[in-house]
């Protein structure tokens, strides 16, 4: 009894006498368990610290594939990564070099990968974050940019989620850590080919006031996965994971032991998708044995620019033909056509916020017409965090038949969204399961009144996505295309692209005439302007 109360006094932030004598079967005091693992790797002896090696990114969302038991996409490598992470002024900074031209400059690796923003300039990508306020800089010297409140709160939420940002995690205010025990296999392949159970025991804490984070701690006392949930529009609480092997652990000196292979998930493990469709989940990792305890100096002040900077939802209005408008003001558009009696809009991309402006919009340019359908262009993140808010309004979803399964099993379902609620999940009706709100689209599929047309035609073959849909307006000659080509978007490539000659080939296979081009990134744009791109080939 004396030995576990001198626990108790020494590690009185992490849990009250009172808890203890309260638990319950299957629980176990966490007390003991985290002065173990800070004794293991020093946790009290490292204020900060410094990692450098090479490193890899995955394009979570970004896949070519509509169902698919595969990675997500493997992005550019991370040459020359470095990584600051300092817990006593609560500020992280990465740095690395990557290609330029082929990514959106705000993107860091995993969550984040937003088409129509400014591309990739320079080589050297610097990321940073510091309390509630993130931000990049596109090469060194260049103006810093502010970092989104989301991609702010997630960074900051990655300075916790490691072995020593855990332990210290774990004795901040309201902490509240539990514990349980159980016994696991190892996963064949990361930890070799034995299936002997180890007992191991998992602590769980509250980081942020907002996050459930769980490190599982083996026998050694080494964590060895640090586990939490992240708000995502597209599949809600997402999973969110760090793994470290117990041999990738690094003695750096003054009794501290640091992680030099990092492995993250964002999304499940499930290469069998027996629980989703998506089974994405590698999202960021490499080799960092270039690891400097206690040498971090800068104090990493926020930019004044970035402290004052904003991100208010905006829609601008542009009249393409009477009764089709295109709803701008942000990097990805939607185009509402007004039909006799409903309208159908196309393309419902990033998130609620965004579409609940641009459905308020629409609601004043087309007024007493229900929006009866939803066309989908295809299944990448960005372009998909707005399906469950038309959904939720009772509009029909119209997607090519590629992507049903995952819509209908990973996205548009009762899931709880504890993090982020949305409309569909604070309100849901019964439409969600009984089936009727989807269309699916194999090669055609015609909207009409009777006096206008909307001609849904698949466009093929691609190498962006497997299922893109582009609609077209006979009488207006209007073509809605997402991704095929993107008008003076900065730092776009100025030869044609394989989606500019896929886009191109399927106008011209399908004999249609087309006079503008509505895109989702970018400005309405004539069609000759497409052609110009294309060169003399195309004329």
């Amino acid at each position: 009894m004396a030995h576990r109360l001198r626990y108790l006094l020494i590690l009185s932030p992490l849990l009250s006498v009172e808890g203890v004598a309260q638990l319950g079967p299957g629980f176990v005091d966490p007390a003991p368990v985290l002065l173990a693992a800070e004794k293991a790797i020093g946790a009290n002896n490292l204020k900060c610290v410094t990692i450098s090696g090479s490193g890899y990114s995955g394009k979570v969302g970004q896949q070519v594939e509509s169902s698919w038991n595969v990675d997500w996409p493997r992005g550019e490598a991370l040459t020359a990564y470095t990584r600051t992470m300092n817990w006593e002024t609560r500020t992280m900074k990465e740095e690395f070099d990557r290609p330029p031209g082929l990514n959106p400059a705000s993107w860091k690796h995993g969550l984040g990968w937003k088409g129509g923003t400014p591309l990739q300039r320079n080589t050297h990508q610097i990321f940073a974050v510091n309390g509630n306020h993130a931000w990049h800089i596109d090469g060194t010297g260049s103006n810093p940019v502010a970092a989104r409140a989301d991609d702010a709160e997630r960074w900051q939420l990655d300075l916790w989620l490691n072995p020593h940002g855990f332990l210290k995690a774990a004795r901040l205010p309201g902490a509240n850590p539990r514990a349980v025990w159980r016994w696991e296999l190892g996963e064949s392949g990361r930890d070799g080919h034995t299936m002997t159970p180890e007992k191991v025991t998992v602590v769980s804490i509250t980081v942020l006031g907002k996050y459930r984070v769980d490190a599982t701690i083996n026998k050694e006392n080494l964590l060895q996965r640090i586990h939490t949930w992240v708000p995502d529009p597209v599949l809600g609480d997402m999973n969110y994971e760090h793994e470290f092997t117990n041999e990738s652990y690094i003695d750096v000196g003054n009794g501290v032991k640091f992680p030099s292979g990092w492995h993250h998930h964002e999304g499940w493990d499930d290469n069998f998708g027996a629980l989703t469709v998506t089974a994405g989940h590698n999202g960021f990792g490499g080799t960092f044995k270039n690891i400097r305890a206690n040498a971090c100096a800068d104090p990493l002040p926020v930019p004044e620019t970035v402290r004052h900077d904003a991100f208010p939802v905006r829609v601008t209005v542009q009249k393409l033909a009477d009764g089709v408008f295109l709803l701008g003001g942000a990097s990805h558009n939607s185009v509402a056509v007004e039909f006799k009696d409903f309208i159908a809009v196309v393309e419902a991309p990033i998130d609620e916020l965004r579409n609940l402006a641009v459905i308020e919009q629409i609601v004043k340019l087309i007024p007493n017409k229900p929006i009866r359908f939803l066309v989908n262009t295809h299944q990448h993140f960005d372009h998909i965090g707005g399906l469950r808010t038309y959904m939720h309004i009772g509009a029909t979803i119209i997607t090519h038949w590629k992507n049903l399964n995952f819509y209908m099993q990973d996205v548009l379902n009762y899931a709880p969204r504890t993090l982020a609620p949305d409309m569909l999940s604070s309100w849901p009706p019964t439409e969600v399961s009984e089936g009727y709100q989807y269309e699916t689209v194999r090669e055609n599929y015609v909207l009409t009144d009777g006096a206008r047309n909307m001609h849904i035609t698949y466009v093929q073959p691609l190498a962006h996505v497997e299922g893109m849909l582009m609609a077209y307006l006979p009488k207006e000659k209007i073509a809605i295309e997402a991704d095929l080509y993107d008008p003076q978007l900065p730092g776009a490539a100025s030869a044609p692209t394989a989606a500019n000659r896929a886009f191109y080939n399927h106008v011209r296979r399908l004999g249609i005439d087309v006079s503008t081009i509505a895109p989702i990134h970018g400005p309405s744009v004539p069609w000759s302007e497409f052609v110009n791109l294309m060169g003399a080939g195309a004329k």
